[in-house]
């Protein structure tokens, strides 16, 4: 395959351009039956990644953390896990957190909705709505997690008092961000979201049923199968400012 920077004649920025304002999305293209994928959504082969795909299979597992008792008495033992998480991956995930099952499930309805709509439904809501019930009651529960929970265990996973990081303002302004991928007619030519860190302190990502999540784990890209009401974790700007005790990962989906 050769790149497509490469094609004569080919103009990836006036491809862009239609794309973008036709506001369908990829959504929009699965719909109209297409067979094949636009160039834009090419990866060219000087970018692909060749590192292994791992998982549970092959000995590699990201960290479940059961955050029960996280106010008790296992408090010490929660809090040396996501510090001995945090310093060898970068990431976790979180079990009996506390988000509701409905609301994150909820949430994920709602996203499906949405895209599901025809376009020109789309249309009436392009744009940033965050008045949703449902967004705003998963906003509500996840800032529960990362603020109220995740947050002072790093703190003590640190060596520093619970509320530390908070008043350093790790906690504060909160984004959602909602992916959603129709199945692809030719996957080996492209990728969901490619190789990236977040531009934030935390992220708590819920994966649905379909799968697709990966972190980069010792030059392996490890799959982390869904499991209904798993949450995960991962640090990104606080590798880089705090301490240097802990990892900030890499993900991607696919």
């Amino acid at each position: 395959m050769g790149s497509i920077s490469e094609t004569p004649g080919y103009d990836r920025q006036a491809e862009l351009k239609t794309f973008d304002e036709s506001q369908a999305g990829v959504k929009g293209l699965i719909d109209s039956g297409i067979t094949e994928i636009p160039s834009i959504f090419h990866i060219p082969p000087h970018l692909v990644d060749a590192r292994p795909v791992v998982g549970p299979s092959d000995g590699f597992t990201i960290p479940i953390i059961d955050l029960a008792g996280a106010s008790g008495e296992k408090r010490k033992q929660i809090v040396e896990e996501i510090r001995e998480a945090s310093a060898k991956w970068g990431c976790f995930q979180v079990v009996n957190h506390g988000a509701p099952l409905r609301v994150l499930e909820g949430m994920d309805v709602a996203v499906r909705g949405f895209f599901d709509l025809d376009l020109e439904e789309k249309k009436e809501f392009f744009g940033r709505d965050t008045t949703k019930r449902i967004a705003l009651e998963y906003c509500k529960e996840v800032l529960k997690v990362g603020d109220v929970i995740i947050l002072e265990l790093l703190s003590e996973a640190l060596g520093l008092n619970p509320n530390q990081l908070k008043e350093m303002g790790c906690a504060k302004g909160i984004y959602v961000v909602s992916h959603y991928y129709p199945a692809c007619p030719q996957p080996e030519l492209t990728q969901g979201t490619s190789l990236h860190q977040d531009n934030d302190f935390i992220t708590v990502l819920y994966q649905d049923h379909n799968g697709g999540l990966q972190f980069l784990h010792q030059d392996h890209w490890v799959d982390v199968p869904p499991v209904q009401g798993l949450l995960s974790s991962t640090l990104e700007i606080c590798s880089r400012q705090l301490y240097f005790r802990f990892l900030s990962t890499l993900i991607r989906l696919c």
